[in-house]
């Protein structure tokens, strides 16, 4: 009986090849440089060219970036960072506004896409994690950009975790932590933590579900 030898998907998924005497595994080497280009070229057949020049545009206005694509020419994203904006692998569409000031910090995950209308204000600091989307309108701010007239401005962090799904026109305001994989409903405005997992809606936004 003649040996059995692998073939096809068996062989691709194995990385083997055999011989009638022995079936010896074969380690494969991937040139991480050639991997690298591999990506680029999926991204711009995938995307498209302009995305990515106006990505380039872009990514000048932040401290620290990865590859930045624009999903269209206008409204050109506005950013106005007297601080320190980091962004990963990321996707802008028109209209999206960041205004970080003096002294604050943005930082946006890989993955993550910010849609038509967003809007990011830190005057102290706001975190976005990875593979986050941010829908259309979407306004994340951690101040309440002017002091009422019998105190003082008051100023708490935003922190938004890894997966986060945030529909449209909803407002994420001061103080709040929302943790992995929750759902923020659209036209919600969160006012309290939310935990990982989570579905909130409604004003103020309250736990629907998980």
């Amino acid at each position: 009986m003649r040996n059995a030898r692998p073939t096809g998907a068996v062989a691709l998924v194995l990385g083997m090849y055999s011989s009638p005497a022995a079936v010896t595994p074969i380690r494969a080497r991937v040139n991480p440089a050639d991997a690298a280009t591999h990506r680029f070229r999926r991204r711009l057949a995938e995307i498209g060219i302009i995305p990515h020049l106006l990505g380039c545009l872009l990514r000048f206005r932040f401290q620290r970036a990865g590859i930045v694509v624009v999903m269209g020419p206008f409204p050109f994203p506005s950013i106005s960072n007297k601080g320190r904006i980091e962004v990963g692998n990321c996707a802008f569409y028109p209209g999206v506004r960041i205004e970080c000031w003096e002294g604050a910090e943005v930082h946006i995950g890989t993955g993550t896409y910010l849609n038509r209308g967003v809007e990011i204000v830190a005057a102290q600091y706001v975190a976005i994690g990875r593979d986050c989307k941010i829908a259309r309108d979407v306004i994340i701010m951690d101040t309440d950009q002017h002091a009422l007239p019998t105190g003082e401005l008051r100023v708490q962090p935003v922190v938004i975790g890894d997966r986060v799904w945030i529909g449209a026109r909803a407002m994420i305001l001061k103080g709040v932590t929302i943790g992995n994989d929750a759902v923020i409903g659209a036209g919600s405005v969160v006012t309290k933590d939310v935990p990982a997992g989570a579905v909130v809606g409604g004003v103020p936004a309250r736990r629907l579900r998980g």
